[in-house]
């Protein structure tokens, strides 16, 4: 199978070609001659399997094939993302992959003056790439109107349609043309998103490509069992001991991500955080550290688990459990992309044994525990005192961000399309 063979026309082929692309993945293969007939889509597949220019070249490729006079203040394309990073790493995708063409694509979110984006916006754009909330913003500002929207993309879908961004999205949806194409993207769907989705799509193309992250060959997954208060000093020990040119490692908190690097530091180990509550401008230089090797561990909550693709990670460190069997699959999927292979390390303490079983179930499959010489573990599960844990657990704390946007819920009248909490 070549790209020529999906229905692409010469500039996308001269671009994917320059780019080393010599053929596409399964998913590209399956879901890029559907959106360029014009069908929705609902599209998984594994993180790192080529989703972003599944989605793009189709797009790319229709407005080339339909080209028109912007209207002032609207878009004609409309990727929706649930992160900052996502909506940057997209618009990148977009401005490479169509540097032959002349679309014009813009992403916007918060954490930045909403200012230069209105101007932007004022011309149009044939493809914006938007996070929900800063999306809102700009409609209530009439610096958008969404009413030439002709294709929609729901990018990481999963976590669009959860309760977390719920809301926003019904907001979003009200203002859309009622005839568009739409498509849904993501790694995981559980299926009470999967028949939620259905209800956004006509006669859709579906498309799964069945092994995920957690099952994938090149991840090795490593599950060591370590006493909660030793998994700092057990880090440091992998960290040298390992010859891991870069690690991710995930935490539960913010406070939990600026306290670990603060004792990274404090040993050698360069490192940084990267979590919501910092400002756009840390988060970017974080990330480009981490990306440009200038950084040996870069310490994350599960803002970076969605979507983020950081070339040849050799590692991922889930230093508190996640805390669902969804978001361990995105986790673990930032390393072994795109062929590469990678380790996915799992800290296990007495609390969370029996969390991290679940996580093994709901993936079917068992990893064999660890112990480090040095770092073997005194305290024992049944020693805990009944409903003791460590953190990561799901449902056992709700973020600042979930308790806002509970309460703007249960203020505000909903109307349209209900979508329930999954």
């Amino acid at each position: 199978m070549t790209f020529a063979s999906l229905g692409l026309t010469e500039p996308l082929l001269h671009t994917l070609a320059e780019l080393e692309h010599s053929a596409p993945t399964p998913v590209q293969t399956a879901v890029i001659p559907a959106l360029l007939a014009g069908r929705d889509s609902v599209a998984s597949a594994q993180t790192g399997s080529g989703k972003t220019a599944g989605y793009l070249l189709p797009v790319l490729q229709q407005l080339a094939a339909s080209p028109r006079t912007l209207e002032p203040n609207t878009a004609r394309t409309l990727v929706l993302v649930p992160t900052r990073e996502l909506a940057q790493q997209v618009c990148t995708s977009l401005d490479t992959y169509g540097r032959d063409l002349q679309a014009r694509g813009l992403a916007v979110y918060g954490g930045v003056s909403i200012n230069p984006q209105m101007m932007a916006l004022r011309p149009g754009v044939d493809v914006l790439i938007a996070t929900p909330g800063r999306l809102l913003d700009l409609i209530e500002h009439k610096a958008l109107r969404l009413t030439g929207v002709e294709r929609l993309v729901l990018d990481e879908a999963d976590r669009l349609l959860d309760l977390g961004f719920s809301d926003e999205i019904e907001r979003i949806l009200q203002r859309l043309p009622s005839r568009r194409q739409t498509a849904l993207f993501s790694a995981t769907f559980p299926s009470a998103v999967r028949a939620l989705a259905n209800s956004l799509l006509h006669d859709p193309v579906r498309v799964d490509i069945r092994t995920d992250a957690a099952t994938a060959p090149g991840i090795l997954q490593r599950a060591i069992v370590v006493d909660a208060e030793r998994r700092t000093s057990l880090l440091y020990h992998l960290v040298r001991s390992g010859n891991w040119p870069r690690a991710l490692v995930f935490v539960a908190t913010r406070h939990r991500c600026e306290q670990l690097v603060a004792k990274l530091n404090r040993v050698g180990i360069h490192a940084a955080a990267l979590h919501g509550e910092l400002s756009q401008g840390a988060r970017e230089h974080a990330l480009a550290d981490f990306k440009a090797c200038r950084l040996l561990v870069l310490v994350a909550t599960d803002l970076a688990a969605r979507g983020i693709d950081i070339e040849q990670l050799p590692a991922v460190v889930n230093y508190d459990l996640p805390r669902s069997a969804i978001d361990y699959t995105h986790r673990i999927g930032r390393t072994g992309r795109a062929g590469e292979r990678g380790c996915a390390v799992s800290f296990v303490s007495a609390s969370t044994e029996a969390h991290f079983r679940l996580i093994e179930k709901k993936q079917g499959q068992r990893i064999e525990r660890e112990h480090i010489a040095g770092f073997e573990p005194v305290q024992a599960a049944a020693t805990l005192a009944p409903g003791a844990t460590e953190g990561g657990v799901k449902g056992k704390r709700k973020s600042k961000k979930d308790k806002l946007r509970e309460a703007a819920q249960k203020s505000e009248p909903r109307t349209g399309l209900k979508i329930r909490k999954v």
